[in-house]
């Protein structure tokens, strides 16, 4: 991890051949995938063990930009920004970038959910 802070939570990865699409770069969903785990990483990094275990996540939103594939054996930096908090939801900005070629940009939003109740919970700042 290169960089973690209360707003930014960086990745790395290594393109694996089970990312891999039949048209020989990395799948559409696989970019998800980076997303969702940036995200759960970063919220994990920020609040106490107890209250993580307490909660869950729920995509509500993403929006994303292909700009370029990803191969096999790229690696790749998977940078995630806590745009905002709004109730139970958090707005992030994740950025997908090979170098300093930008792959992806995604926008998410997601909503906090009680463990137990699988209700929305606000969120403390």
């Amino acid at each position: 991890m290169a960089l973690q802070t209360a707003q930014i939570f960086e990745y790395d990865v290594e393109v694996a051949a089970t990312d891999i699409d039949d048209m020989g770069h990395v799948n559409n969903a696989v970019y998800l995938n980076w997303v969702q785990k940036a995200v759960l990483d970063h919220w994990h990094c920020i609040v106490p063990e107890e209250a993580s275990a307490a909660l869950l996540w729920v995509a509500l939103k993403h929006k994303i930009r292909y700009r370029h594939p990803a191969f096999l054996a790229d690696h790749v930096a998977v940078t995630v920004v806590l745009k905002k908090l709004l109730g139970a939801l958090a707005f992030y900005t994740t950025m997908i970038n090979r170098g300093d070629e930008v792959l992806a940009e995604v926008e998410s939003c997601l909503c906090c959910l009680d463990a137990v109740t699988c209700k929305p919970v606000r969120l403390a700042r």
